[in-house]
């Protein structure tokens, strides 16, 4: 079957989507976006996806593109054109098409609309967690305002290429103290002696992820201590655990980190639980 998209109020063959040459998202990067999840047929977390897109929308002064309501219509819709039961929906709004000039259009430019949707096949996510993946760090090189879910992600496609070059499943990025703030496309986590989990607090150096928000839930539920603080390299290299979070990763376990092997250089136990408990989540508690 082929893959339908939604651009600007019409669905269209997957092939044949296409944007202005003058979108702003093309040209400046003046975008922000939502990736979903979807399991057994069901978004997951989507109301927390919408808050996250209309505050991305409110801090880049972007107006919403249509009603919250409506947005969920287009949103289910195209994941039932495209037939997904296990995978992602892509969300992406652009300031809109205007003559190109670095200052906002007028107000009569509406905002452009993107929508994809495609399967992931949950066994793959589920192969690379059974092994656990590796790290690596680098020097976080991005912009203040990584709170922002901007479609500006040069710096974290760069990132994320060293660490496919060095054989890596993720780059951990690191400040200029020293401590990690995020993956390039996930959120960090260590679990320290005591078997407490450990998180960088939510600020303007890191994105708040949904399933680091779910994550936060479920631990709390299961009586695991949460502590959010940064963390260093060396603090992570000495974890009894490790592993990242994210909408297409859920809890993924890192048995390395740059040269270091963590624990026993297989998954462990905290987190071969806490992606069973998410999984459950996804699948039940956290649908929509």
């Amino acid at each position: 079957m082929s893959r339908v998209a939604y651009v600007n109020g019409r669905y269209v063959p997957h092939a044949h989507a296409r944007v202005h040459v003058e979108d702003r998202g093309y040209q400046f990067a003046d975008g922000v976006y939502e990736v979903i999840a979807v399991c057994g047929g069901r978004l997951v977390d989507v109301e927390p996806h919408f808050d996250r897109l209309e505050r991305s929308l409110a801090e880049v002064d972007m107006r919403r593109p249509m009603s919250r309501a409506a947005l969920a219509v287009v949103v289910n819709e195209t994941v039932r054109r495209n037939r997904v039961r296990d995978g992602i929906v892509y969300l992406q709004v652009s300031r809109g098409v205007a003559p190109r000039d670095h200052a906002f259009p007028g107000p009569g430019v509406r905002p452009a609309v993107v929508l994809t949707a495609k399967s992931v096949p949950p066994a793959r996510g589920d192969a690379k967690a059974a092994e656990g993946v590796r790290v690596v760090t680098l020097p976080d090189i991005r912009w203040r305002r990584c709170d922002i879910k901007s479609v500006s992600l040069l710096p974290n496609v760069l990132a994320k290429q060293r660490a496919r070059e060095a054989g890596a499943f993720e780059a951990w990025q690191v400040d200029a103290d020293g401590y990690v703030t995020e993956g390039s496309s996930t959120n960090a986590w260590i679990v320290d002696g005591e078997g407490n989990l450990v998180t960088r607090q939510t600020d303007t150096a890191i994105l708040s992820g949904i399933t680091r928000r779910a994550l936060l839930e479920v631990a709390e539920r299961e009586g695991i201590r949460v502590v959010e603080r940064p963390f260093t390299v060396a603090e992570a290299q000495a974890a009894r655990e490790a592993f990242v979070t994210s909408t297409t990763s859920f809890v993924m376990p890192v048995v390395q980190i740059d040269d270091r092997v963590i624990g026993n250089g297989v998954p462990g136990s905290i987190s071969r639980a806490l992606r069973e408990l998410y999984r459950r989540y996804a699948d039940g508690d956290g649908g929509a």
